[in-house]
């Protein structure tokens, strides 16, 4: 599930670890590399083959050392999902930070599917 990691990253950041490896799955990989065009992560790379596949991040920090990743605040989860058109979906953190979005097309920021003119599930707020 992507909760566990984000969770997973923001305490590597915390920790000062350079790596990442992570349980591979395709949702994860397709929220990571999402994050990686956005700026919050390095580098995403698929490792392994079979039942050993492992997502392997390289974490980014900013130039005075501190993580690129200040907070997550999960929006959607299994009880309660959140679902915007592209209308209603504001700016996150007066645009300092990004909303994910689940659209039809795959996994977006909010910048994006306003471009695109599609909304979806909010998946979680980043900054």
């Amino acid at each position: 599930m992507y909760t566990d990691v984000l969770i997973r990253i923001k305490n590597s950041l915390a920790r000062g670890k350079e790596r990442v490896k992570l349980p591979y799955s395709s949702f994860d990989l397709e929220i990571l590399d999402t994050l990686s065009k956005a700026g919050y992560l390095d580098s995403v790379a698929r490792k392994g083959r079979g039942v050993r596949r492992i997502i392997e991040v390289k974490l980014k920090y900013r130039d005075g050392g501190g993580p690129s990743i200040s907070g997550i605040k999960f929006v959607s989860r299994p009880s309660r999902r959140i679902y915007s058109g592209y209308r209603e979906i504001k700016k996150s953190r007066q645009g300092y930070g990004n909303y994910i979005l689940s659209t039809p097309e795959g996994i977006m920021t909010e910048v994006e599917a306003r471009k695109k003119k599609l909304g979806g599930q909010v998946l979680f707020e980043i900054w």
